[in-house]
């Protein structure tokens, strides 16, 4: 069993090499070129594979962790709708879909800031975390719903959701690669990519939004 274990985490982490340095080459070379949407293929393969596979490998023995599952589904999600954020670059409304995939992260965002709130109370730290990623999520969830109610709100509010969701992802592969990778485990360390990566996104919404709103049709 330890030796299926460890083969599935030198995939996991294979995989989550691959998303982090084509995630990263993407944001250096020209966004919206054939590079960046090859490098963005590549990204999501190796995040939503190193993701699906980290949710059973911290429910095996001796390697139980239920806040790296989560984290795991929590970069699926970004991975899926930052993807599909693309779409409403052509189509006019969500899908049962779209909503799906962002109200399950709603209820699962709502759990882990339940279970924050419930660790912090009995005064443990990992509740800081729990509350951390827990409020992240619902306000990027909330946010989907948001746009889904108006996608063409804004005339590039499609690429804005891209780049947020997306940008998000990034910033679990270097999360993960902080924690696991150079076994940094200290507070700042989780929270800090989280901070850098949010201000890089608010960066990007700006210079891509249009100052002027688009009325919706009646």
């Amino acid at each position: 069993m330890e030796e299926i274990i460890t083969n599935l985490i030198y995939i996991h982490a294979f995989l989550g090499g691959i998303g982090l340095t084509t995630g990263i080459g993407s944001i250096i070379v020209k966004k919206g070129s054939p590079l960046h949407k090859k490098l963005g293929k590549l990204f999501s393969i190796g995040m939503i594979g190193s993701s699906l596979l980290s949710i059973p490998i911290a429910m095996m023995p001796n390697h139980e962790n239920l806040f790296l599952s989560l984290i795991g589904v929590f970069t699926i999600y970004l991975v899926l709708v930052g993807n599909r954020a693309l779409k409403f670059k052509r189509k006019t409304r969500a899908d049962i879909t779209d909503k799906i995939i962002s109200g399950t992260m709603f209820c699962l965002s709502m759990a882990m800031l339940a279970t924050g709130i419930y660790n912090l109370i009995n005064s443990s730290s990992i509740g800081t975390l729990y509350a951390f990623f827990g409020g992240f999520g619902i306000f990027l969830t909330v946010s989907d719903f948001k746009f889904y109610r108006n996608p063409q709100k804004t005339k590039n509010a499609w690429l804005a959701s891209h780049i947020g969701r997306i940008m998000g992802a990034l910033i679990a592969s270097i999360t993960a690669f902080i924690i696991a990778g150079l076994n940094i485990k200290h507070l700042i360390a989780w929270t800090l990519p989280t901070l850098l990566g949010t201000i890089y996104i608010m960066y990007w919404k700006r210079k891509v939004t249009p100052k002027t709103l688009v009325k919706p049709k009646l």
